[in-house]
């Protein structure tokens, strides 16, 4: 067992974990620690405790600090450094009419570099604009394009059902989406339903991914030849979330309504996409 903390740098960012040595830190407190992009101030979100070793990467970096006024200081100096950054490269790529949008700027604690984050439909030569930066902040300069998901994550806002994103909100990493999850789920497989503001699949279909893999033991499919109280007939309809199935009996034309719990299978069916759908839908599940 190894003792940890856990330290964020940015909400909804990755957790990492460090040696607290013989600190004893709660939720909330910010400490210095040493990243692979040089120092940097983060809050702490996982207090003193042990976990296994194999849940770390050995060597763990050890806490530098608890951060002190001074660093407090030093952090809301890099935001505002972080402000003027962002207006002066803004105009440094009008300047030299790139086709790229800036999303974010950050200056790490040691001012040792300063990174770009962007947004471009192709690749950009931004040689130039490197130099220009350098010159200006007289730093180490980075420039990081990313994709419309990692756009969303830096920006945030709402989602359709009113939260606030994911993956602004709490998600570390992003976890894989695919279209097979929306057609289990029983979605409409609208772009418009089924994509965030990201344009890409929703994240929500993976939260809930695990519950209705779970239904989807227990419940019919469409298509599946099923016996219930009255007769035998095949699934038309399915609710996973209630259990209730709409029935086509074999010999008559008015549909039967039952419960899942209602029925036996005698042979079930298998949700599958046909390759119109996946070719339609495929850069939905891009990043």
């Amino acid at each position: 067992m190894t003792e940890i903390i856990g330290i964020r740098f940015k909400k909804g960012g990755k957790v990492y974990y460090f040696s607290p040595g013989e600190n004893k830190f709660r939720l909330g407190d910010k400490a210095i620690v040493e990243t692979a992009r040089g120092i940097e101030c983060g809050d702490v979100v996982i207090e003193n405790k042990k976990v296994e070793d194999s849940e770390i990467v050995a060597p763990l970096k050890s806490v530098i600090r608890r951060a002190t006024g001074k660093d407090i200081a030093v952090v809301e100096r890099n935001r505002q450094k972080e402000q003027e950054a962002f207006k002066i490269c803004e105009e440094k790529i009008a300047f030299r009419k790139l086709k790229m949008h800036l999303i974010d700027v950050e200056c790490t604690f040691d001012n040792n570099k300063i990174l770009f984050y962007f947004t471009a439909e192709n690749r950009v030569d931004f040689r130039e604009l490197v130099k220009d930066l350098a010159a200006v902040f007289k730093t180490r300069i980075e420039l990081r394009q990313i994709g419309v998901r990692d756009e969303a994550k830096i920006l945030g806002g709402l989602g359709i059902c009113g939260r606030e994103f994911c993956c602004k909100g709490y998600m570390g990493d992003f976890q894989p989406v695919s279209i097979k999850m929306a057609k289990e789920q029983g979605l409409s497989l609208n772009p418009t339903k089924i994509s965030g503001t990201c344009g890409r699949l929703m994240c929500c279909l993976k939260n809930e991914q695990a519950a209705y893999e779970d239904l989807l033991k227990i419940t019919p499919k469409v298509g599946a030849y099923v016996k219930t109280p009255e007769c035998k007939g095949y699934v038309e309809e399915v609710n996973l979330i209630t259990g209730r199935l709409k029935i086509n009996p074999e010999k008559s034309d008015v549909p039967v309504y039952v419960n899942r719990d209602q029925v036996k299978i005698i042979k079930d069916s298998e949700i599958k996409l046909n390759r119109e759908e996946i070719k339609a839908l495929k850069e939905l599940e891009d990043k």
